[in-house]
Order: structure tokens, then sequence, then C-alpha cells
């Protein structure tokens, strides 16, 4: 998780030789969770420093919401990638209150305040309503993918169908920019600096 305290001291110390790299292996969660994580990322890229996420196993659904606020993405050959959709969900377990006896009693106040529920009966109109914000999160999803990786714009509703891909897959649809572990591209940028140091 990313603190605000953490990337100012990044934004305050970071030289024009400094390149920020974030380890990323997540299959996703809480979207609230990852836009803060992928938002704090997107300033130190703002701020104009160098980001760079790696990732050797998975960046998927928030995952990819984070690691797409790098200004690079390195993946894994075998690094699954993508997932770029919404899932909620939640049991309904009303029946079987009823069959044991069990009433369960709630107010709302608010059209929409429950949507959906697990200990009640669930209208199509709750269901609709629960459906739209998952279709108002994925649209918000697939707006910042854009916006941090526009070469994404012509091909968006491609790839974000929910699929994840292996990184050479995801990398040929510009969800990824170079294909290595990120112990080559640490070994490969530290040589680097290494041959300027000494030049």
């Amino acid at each position: 998780r990313y603190r605000c305290g953490q990337v100012d001291l990044l934004l305050d110390i970071a030289s024009p030789f400094d390149t920020v790299v974030v380890r990323i292996t997540s299959p996703g969660g809480s979207v609230s969770e990852y836009g803060l994580a992928s938002a704090q990322l997107a300033r130190l890229k703002a701020g104009g420093v160098r980001t760079v996420a790696c990732v050797d196993l998975v960046a998927a659904s928030g995952g990819y919401m984070l690691a797409a606020a790098a200004g690079h993405i390195v993946a894994a050959p075998f690094a699954f990638i993508g997932s770029i959709g919404v899932v909620g969900g939640s049991p309904n377990v009303h029946r079987l209150l009823e069959k044991s006896g069990v009433e369960y009693l709630e107010r709302t106040a608010g059209k929409f305040k429950r949507s959906v529920n697990m200990l009640t009966p669930n209208t199509t109109e709750g269901i609709a309503k629960f459906e739209q914000e998952l279709e108002e999160i994925h649209v918000a999803f697939k707006d910042h993918l854009v916006s941090q990786r526009p070469r994404l714009a012509s091909c968006i509703d491609d790839v974000s169908t929910g699929e994840a891909w292996l990184a050479t897959k995801a990398h040929a649809l510009g969800l990824v920019d170079r294909v290595m572990s990120s112990d080559e591209f640490l070994r490969i940028k530290s040589t680097e600096a290494e041959a300027r140091y000494r030049a």
C-alpha cells in the first residue's frame, strides 16, 4: 500500500537520474484501495519521477490498475496481465432463513441504500441498480487506463473484457512495454548506471 508521506518523500528527494521501481504481485482486490494506490504512483509520474512497474507473477484487475499508473511496465514472460473488469457478488440466504423460521428486518432510508441484500429477497430493480454500479466502475477503470496509458485508447474495449493474458500476449496488446523478469531489468539498469558513472 502507498502512503502519502512516502510518496511526498520520494517527490522531495528524487533526482532527475532516479527511477522508482515498484514490484507488483497482485490478482486485484478492492477498487477503492487499488484506486488510491494507483493515484499515489501516478503522483510520482506527474511529478517528473520516472516510474517502472515490474510484474513477475501477476498484475490482474486492481493489480493492473496499479501497474498502469507507472510510466513503464516490465513483465516476466509467463506473468498474467490484465483482467480488466469488475466483479461484485453476494450470496442470498433468505429462503434458508424463512425455512428455519427466522425473520430478518431491515429498514433503509434512500431508494438504493441497499440494492442487493443477502438476507432478504432481491428485487429486479435492485439487481439492475447493482449491475449499473458495476458498469460505472468498469467505465471508470477503462478511463483510468486510457489516461495513464494513452496508447490503449484505440483498443480499450478489446482489452477490458475481464481476460488475463501471458505477458508475451499482453505486450502485443499494448498492456506491457517490455517482456523480461524484474531481476533481469534491474541488472540491466544497474549495468547502465555503472557505465554512466565510469564515463
